[in-house]
C-alpha cells in the first residue's frame, strides 16, 4: 500500500492507495499554481541560493533545488508551491527534460527545507504555510521578509515534534543540510542590497561565481605583482653585487698602483 495524504483539509489525514492504482506522473500535473510573483526578489533570492549550491555541491548529484515549483503530496489535492525548496537524496537531474514539478509519490523524499520570500501581499507565510510544511515533515522553514514590517528579515525554523521552533543567529547552521543560511548586504547582478547566502560551519560565506572569478583575477594580479616585485629585487641585488665587484676591483687596482699586492 502507498500512504498519501487526503483532502481532509491541509495534511489532516491519510489515505491508503492500492498499489495497482494509477497515480498521475509529473508530466501530467501542472508545474505551478500560475500565481505570478509580485516582486523580483521572489525569483532572484531563490535563484541565487540555487546558483550557490551548484557551485558548492558541483561534484554531488544527490540534491535538487526547486524555485516556484509545484510540490505534489496528494494526487487529489492542490500542490504547495514554495518560493524555493531543497531536497536531499534525490537525483539532481532525472532526465534531459528536467523536472516540471516535484511529486512525492515519485520522489519518495520530502524536502528538507522550504523558503518563502514575503511579498507585499501576504500569502500566509507566517500561518497556514507554516502549518502545511510542518505537517508535510519539512525539516527547516525559512522566511525572508525584505519589507521588515513585522518580523526580522530572516527567520529560520526547525521542525521538532511536529512544530516549528525558531533558530537564532546569522548565519544559522542547518545540521541536516550541512550548510548555514544567512543574510548579508552585498552586490548581486548589479543590485546592492541584503541577499541570502549559504555559509560553511565556521560562518564563512560561499562566494558567487562572479565573486569567485573576481577573486581569482585579484589573486592572479596579486601573484603577478609579487612575481614582478621578486624579479625587481633579484635585479636590484644583482646590480648591487655588480657595483660592489666593480668598487672592489677599483680598490685592488689602487693598491697595485701603490706597489701593494691585494691580499698580501
Amino acid at each position: 500500500m502507498v500512504v498519501l495524504r487526503t483532502k481532509m483539509g491541509p495534511f489532516r489525514g491519510f489515505a491508503m492507495v492500492h498499489p495497482h492504482s494509477r497515480l498521475p506522473t509529473a508530466d501530467e500535473l501542472p508545474d505551478s499554481d500560475d500565481t505570478p510573483v509580485d516582486n523580483e526578489l521572489q525569483d532572484l533570492i531563490p535563484g541565487l541560493l540555487k546558483l550557490l549550491l551548484a557551485t558548492i555541491w558541483a561534484e554531488r548529484q544527490d540534491w535538487f533545488w526547486g524555485t516556484d515549483m509545484a510540490v505534489y503530496f496528494d494526487p487529489e489535492d492542490e500542490p504547495i508551491v514554495p518560493d524555493g525548496f531543497l531536497a536531499l537524496g534525490v537525483p539532481r537531474i532525472k532526465d534531459e527534460n528536467l523536472r516540471r514539478s516535484y511529486v512525492l509519490w515519485e520522489e519518495k523524499v520530502v524536502p528538507v527545507l522550504t523558503l518563502e520570500v514575503v511579498s507585499r501581499k501576504r500569502r500566509n507565510e507566517y500561518r497556514q504555510k507554516k502549518l502545511d510544511y510542518a505537517a508535510l515533515g519539512v525539516g527547516y522553514y525559512v522566511i525572508y521578509n525584505a519589507l521588515r514590517q513585522v518580523k526580522e528579515s530572516l527567520e529560520v525554523y526547525r521542525l521538532e515534534q511536529g512544530e516549528y521552533i525558531p533558530m537564532s543567529g546569522n548565519p544559522v547552521w542547518l545540521p541536516d543540510v550541512g550548510l548555514a543560511i544567512g543574510r548579508e548586504r552585498n552586490v548581486y547582478q548589479g543590485v546592492e542590497r541584503e541577499w541570502l547566502y549559504w555559509y560553511d560551519q565556521a560562518g564563512e560565506r560561499y562566494l558567487t561565481p562572479e565573486e569567485r572569478a573576481t577573486e581569482a583575477a585579484r589573486q592572479a594580479a596579486e601573484a603577478e605583482r609579487r612575481a614582478a616585485e621578486a624579479e625587481r629585487r633579484v635585479l636590484e641585488e644583482a646590480s648591487a653585487r655588480k657595483k660592489a665587484e666593480v668598487q672592489l676591483e677599483l680598490l685592488r687596482q689602487q693598491l697595485r698602483d701603490q706597489g701593494l699586492e691585494p691580499g698580501a
